[in-house]
């Protein structure tokens, strides 16, 4: 599996001791690690698939101070697609009305067969991004039904929608932003923390040593804005509990990277 961070914060913080203990934990999770910032409603994506603890680059980057008030970071243990810079996380979709949609996810698909369509369509082979292009296709449709683009609310009830149903027997830890709106949601058991102090929000599969860190709300879909909790769902009760056959096909996969 994977590990996703994400800040959401009125005020520019630093993040780079933050960072780098995260990143550090990438000798268990190798496969690729990506950063994602945010200026004006645009995402800047760095990512290489690569162990993050031995790139050049990222070691470089976080040696220069890094105050952001919106960042979302990931590092890959691959279970679905190659390690290759496709398959690395964060990916980034616009939708119809030129909104920027960036996703981290932690988890797999199992069964949704409405995302099988666009393995054709994807740059990489990953179930994540498939999850991303299926979403913003959604919002297109729903905005040329309405003839406009989704306002904040409109945008969140619909994705609520969506990964309510999404997370019927598939673990959907997910971090998203659209350049307004960061939506949280987690369904797997202990895995996605937050930590609170004043208005900045931090999210972490889990507990970092800087903040105080409790579970996120249970399969209920959250959102943030200046880091303060602005929206949040109805619980739908889809938890993902890992069988033993679900057990096997992820170790069947992970045999065919090696």
């Amino acid at each position: 599996m994977c590990k996703i961070l994400g800040v959401s914060s009125e005020k520019r913080v630093r993040v780079n001791e933050l960072l780098q203990e995260f990143y550090s934990h990438s000798d268990k999770h190798p496969h690729g690690w990506g950063l994602a910032t945010f200026y004006h409603g645009s995402a800047s994506v760095e990512k290489e698939p690569m162990q993050a603890s031995k790139s050049i680059y990222l070691k470089e980057r976080l040696s220069h101070k890094m105050d952001v008030s919106t960042l979302m970071a990931h590092i890959r243990l691959a279970t679905m697609g190659s390690v290759e810079y496709g398959n690395s996380h964060p990916f980034v979709k616009r939708d119809a009305a030129g909104r920027a949609w960036t996703l981290v996810h932690n988890g797999t698909i199992f069964d949704y067969p409405a995302l099988d369509c666009y393995r054709e369509q994807q740059e990489g082979n990953t179930d994540s991004e498939r999850i991303l292009l299926y979403l913003v296709d959604r919002l297109d449709e729903k905005q040329r039904e309405v003839g406009r683009a989704l306002q904040a609310e409109e945008r969140f009830a619909l994705l609520d929608s969506l990964i309510a149903q999404m997370a019927r027997g598939n673990k959907l830890n997910l971090i998203i932003y659209d350049g307004e709106w960061m939506y949280v949601h987690s369904n797997y058991a202990n895995s996605l923390y937050v930590s609170q102090s004043g208005s900045t929000a931090m999210f972490c599969t889990a507990p970092m040593q800087q903040g105080e860190w409790v579970p996120m709300p249970f399969t209920t879909l959250c959102a943030y804005q200046n880091g303060r909790c602005v929206r949040q769902g109805k619980p739908h009760g889809n938890e993902y509990i890992l069988s033993e056959k679900d057990k096997q096909f992820l170790f069947s996969c992970m045999q065919l990277l090696e």
